[in-house]
């Protein structure tokens, strides 16, 4: 038995080495493989303007409510809600009966102190010439120059009865004041209306241009403020684009014209206000939006792709970059905020420097890799042929 265990010892090695192998490399044969290729970016400084997306409401830029200012009966409505008027265009008519008779009373009354004018005017041509005579005394002369001036004060006070009721009965129209998208109506025909009622029988919104009333907080305000020079007053060079609901960017950019000059105590925000062009009145007063507006413009900055770049179990962000020698070396990074697909980075970074964003689970730091520069898509595209270019001439026998 010694003898055949004997015999098979070099046999018994050559297998245990064998297992050993390809259980676990040699340190030679890991040296001797090749070097992974990553794909990169590599990074250049430059200048970019940083935004803040603020969330807001779109507002008309002028409303009117529609309200009676006569008491009376609707008899007809003129318009067609949800559709546009102009300015001055009737919209309700009120039943004018008892406005009419007004005038008619007020008119009559004119014409009562009109001829009582023209009698006192004759008493007292009357009395001027007694008086030169000397028939008359003086007393008489002054009696009939206060009657006069008292018949001339009475036909004012009727000229201006006759207009306060023309007026009256001018507003049985009730007429839009304001040009713009009318809503629905509040009454019917036949409904009873007052000149105090607080509902309003319609309203009219212009929709060309809107209102985007923002939200920013006091402390972006004072950095936006120092960086810029501005005064969040008016400043019709800041440009801001507008956000709609569904994720879309809404076609026209828009100005700041305006802010409240006061800070909300209890949340610390101050309201600005963004104005838009809306000519296919697209936008629609109420609607929720974010707006992009500029907040800073900083230097040397770098755009890094978000795919290469991860946080660390402190939630700080890192990124992998080879070096010139093609050898992989972490840096933390100092990221100011996102832009489109990319991070904002201020720190941690330098001109040519090679971000990995693909194959960074194939490496480690220290590790020595191959290096391909991700192509540019707008550059790929434009060298891509098209369908038509890239299809062979066909031949003809």
């Amino acid at each position: 038995m010694a003898r055949i265990f004997t015999g098979c010892r070099p046999a018994a090695l050559l297998v245990l080495a064998a297992m050993a192998g390809s259980a676990m490399p040699l340190p030679g044969q890991a040296q001797g493989m090749p070097p992974a290729t990553v794909t990169v970016v590599t990074m250049q400084p430059q200048s970019l303007t940083l935004t803040s997306t603020l969330p807001g409401r779109v507002r008309a830029s002028a409303e009117s409510e529609v309200r009676p200012q006569v008491n009376g009966i609707i008899i007809e409505r003129l318009f067609a809600e949800g559709t546009r008027v102009e300015a001055g265009d009737i919209l309700y008519r009120i039943d004018p009966t008892t406005y009419e008779a007004g005038v008619a009373q007020a008119a009559a009354s004119l014409s009562q102190a009109e001829a009582q004018l023209g009698a006192t005017e004759r008493e007292y041509v009357r009395a001027q010439e007694l008086s030169t005579r000397g028939v008359s005394s003086e007393q008489a002369l002054d009696d009939a120059l206060s009657a006069r001036d008292s018949a001339r004060a009475a036909v004012e006070v009727a000229r201006a009865q006759l207009r306060a009721t023309q007026i009256e009965l001018d507003r049985t129209e009730i007429r839009a004041q304001l040009g713009g998208q009318i809503g629905l109506s509040e009454v019917s025909q036949g409904a009873l209306v007052t000149a105090s009622q607080t509902t309003a029988l319609a309203t009219i919104r212009r929709l060309d241009p809107v209102h985007v009333d923002v939200t920013q907080s006091a402390a972006d305000l004072l950095a936006w403020r120092r960086g810029s020079g501005a005064t969040h007053a008016r400043d019709d060079s800041v440009e801001v684009s507008l956000t709609l609901a569904d994720g879309s960017i809404y076609e026209h950019t828009g100005l700041l014209t305006a802010a409240e000059p006061h800070v909300d105590e209890q949340t610390g925000v101050i309201q600005l206000r963004m104005e838009f062009d809306n000519p296919d009145e697209f936008l629609l007063p109420g609607m929720y939006v974010q707006v992009e507006m500029p907040t800073n413009t900083v230097e040397g900055v770098f755009l890094a792709p978000q795919e290469g770049v991860s946080r660390d179990r402190g939630g700080n962000p890192t990124a992998l970059v080879v070096n010139a020698e093609g050898v992989v070396e972490p840096r933390n990074l100092t990221v100011l905020q996102d832009n489109g697909n990319t991070w904002v980075v201020s720190e941690g970074l330098t001109a040519g420097d090679r971000i990995i964003v693909e194959g960074l689970q194939k490496v480690a730091p220290g590790a020595t890799v191959n290096v391909e520069e991700r192509a540019d898509p707008a550059t790929e595209a434009a060298d891509t042929p098209s369908d038509a270019s890239a299809a062979p001439a066909a031949t003809h026998d």
